[in-house]
């Protein structure tokens, strides 16, 4: 099993979930985070860490998130989504997106 990043993710990009990560799975777009499946050992600690509750285990993931389990298999293996291993500081209008249902059209890949 892996974790997977959701929609809750996309344009707020908070980055508190790669500091606790032990494998280094997080990949970096510019508007979001994924995780890389091959890399992901399964630990959870990074779900309680994420500020929006984006991350969820692959069989814990909403019916209505499911696409992502897919994308961020693919994502992770993207041309120019590098692996991210610091925190930084989240996109500068992550506050007013956070909240914001209906994202995947705003996802920049």
């Amino acid at each position: 099993m892996t974790h997977v990043v959701t929609e809750q993710c996309i344009r707020c990009k908070y980055t508190d979930c790669v500091d606790v990560c032990p494998v280094d799975c997080f990949r970096e777009g510019p508007n979001m985070l994924v995780i890389d499946p091959d890399e992901c050992i399964d630990c959870a600690v990074c779900i309680p860490e994420c500020p929006v509750n984006a991350i969820y285990a692959e069989e814990d993931v909403p019916a209505d998130q499911v696409q992502f389990t897919k994308l961020n298999a693919e994502l992770a293996r993207a041309p120019g989504w590098k692996s991210i291993t610091k925190r930084k500081p989240a996109l500068p209008d992550a506050d007013e997106w956070k909240d914001k249902p209906g994202k995947l059209q705003e996802l920049a890949r």
